[in-house]
């Protein structure tokens, strides 16, 4: 099976990155990724329904940050860390630092103020 829509490397575009990064829940996925390479889809510990971990990971593959390759019924997620190194240099580097710095571990679920799962 081949590997879901995503952009071509020339297509992607800052402004979708930097909106699809500014998202808690996807910022984890990406801070998870990159620690531990390619996970499968499942695998990723987000505090959130399946449905909605579906849409956060639509929305990075389609600003062009991950890569999602389906293997049989499994669905496995890596970063698009050279596009991303080539096109936006040390962008990725910089989020992920200033992520860090705000004390969250990259497999904690993210929780809005009211302490609800999102």
């Amino acid at each position: 099976m081949p590997n879901l829509d995503e952009p071509e490397r020339t297509a992607i575009e800052l402004g979708a990155v930097l909106h699809a990064l500014s998202d808690p829940t996807r910022l984890a996925v990406v801070r998870q990724i990159e620690a531990d390479g390619e996970r499968l889809c499942g695998a990723l510990m987000v505090d959130v329904a399946k449905s909605t971990l579906s849409q956060h990971l639509r929305v990075l593959r389609e600003a062009g940050i991950t890569r999602t390759r389906a293997r049989g019924n499994q669905r496995w997620v890596s970063l698009r860390r050279d596009d991303l190194d080539d096109l936006f240099p040390g962008l990725l580097d910089v989020v992920l630092r200033a992520a860090e710095r705000n004390g969250r571990p990259a497999d904690d679920p993210v929780r809005d103020p009211a302490g609800v799962a999102r």
